[in-house]
Parts: structure tokens; sequence; C-alpha cells
């Protein structure tokens, strides 16, 4: 099988992706935000198609390939490539401070919500359950005392990253806040 052996629109964007994918999502709306035209690949990650591989040897979604034939994995490397790719898109501001706060954000989520809010969905342990759960309010705590001081800083403008506006704040994150719903008992 040739590397050409997988779909994709030539000279476009393609992005393998799976609608129940949380990361997956985030390249979905990245695109969607930015309005650019792309074509979708959904692939079943219970019964991968044989090509897959080509497109990304880790076999994980999403994957993007780009109009000149360069593969892109890991969600936030392709949300963030589309906000640079298409600046007048502002999913990203233009100040470097702003930036770096927001991707500490992100970083922060990352780490004190998401690995906590899956092992407490995946634990049927009661005393594991409620372990996880302080751990969890303990991240979204952590979370809103950098909001609040994010909003304080020269470049926080009094308010949230995203100014009123779906950006890149909400691309990356929103996917993740929905595993809440089924904690809230």
């Amino acid at each position: 099988m040739s590397t050409s052996d997988y779909p994709y629109v030539e000279g476009g964007y393609t992005l393998y992706s799976n609608e129940l994918c949380p990361y997956a999502q985030r390249a979905l709306r990245a695109f969607d935000a930015a309005n650019v035209e792309h074509k979708v690949e959904q692939i079943d990650l219970k019964n991968k198609p044989s090509w897959y591989h080509l497109v990304n040897p880790q076999l994980k979604v999403p994957a993007l390939r780009t109009p000149d034939g360069t593969i892109l994995i890991e969600s936030l490397v392709i949300a963030e490539f589309i906000a640079d790719e298409f600046p007048e898109s502002n999913l990203l501001s233009s100040n470097a401070t702003e930036r770096a706060q927001l991707r500490l954000f992100i970083e922060l989520f990352g780490t004190r919500f998401n690995p906590l809010v899956y092992r407490l969905l995946m634990t049927a342990d009661a005393d594991e359950q409620e372990k996880h759960k302080q751990a969890l309010l303990g991240g979204l705590e952590d979370i809103s005392k950098e909001l609040e001081r994010q909003s304080k800083r020269k470049s926080g403008k009094g308010g949230l990253f995203w100014y009123g506006k779906w950006g890149y704040a909400e691309i990356t994150l929103s996917s993740f806040v929905g595993l809440l719903v089924p904690l809230a008992k």
C-alpha cells in the first residue's frame, strides 16, 4: 500500500476524527470556528481502517492532512495550527503574553481537570470515587484561582480569555466540561 492509499482531499484539509472523542472534537471545532472548508473522515475507534496507520502510526484521532500533504497529530497541535494558519479567524490573540497566559490556563485544565474527571468516571469503588471527587474539586478550585489571577493581570482585560467570543479556549476545553454531566448526582 502506498502512502496515497488512504482517503483525503487533494489540495484540501482532511480531518480524521471520531464524533465521540473529545480530543477530536477540538480539531473539528477549530475548523468550524475558523470557518475553513475541510473534509471529515470518521474513524471507528473500535474497528480502525487498515489504512489508518499510514495517516497516524499511533492510530489515535484526531489527525489532519494539510493541502501540502503534511500530517499533523494531537488535538492541541491541530487547533493551534488552524489558529496560526488562519489568523483572520482571531482564534488566538496576536499578543504573546495573552497567548502564554492562555496556554498556561489550558495546561492547568489539562492537568487538574481532564485526568481527574476520567479517573472519577472510571472508578467503581465508592471510597476511590470520593477520593477522586475531592481531587477534582481541588483541581477546579486551582483553575478558578488562576482565572481570577489572570483577570487581574495587565493583559487579562478584567475578564476571561475568550473576550465574549468563541475562541481557542472554548475550542480546546468545551469538549471536556460535558464530562461533568454524569457526575452531577
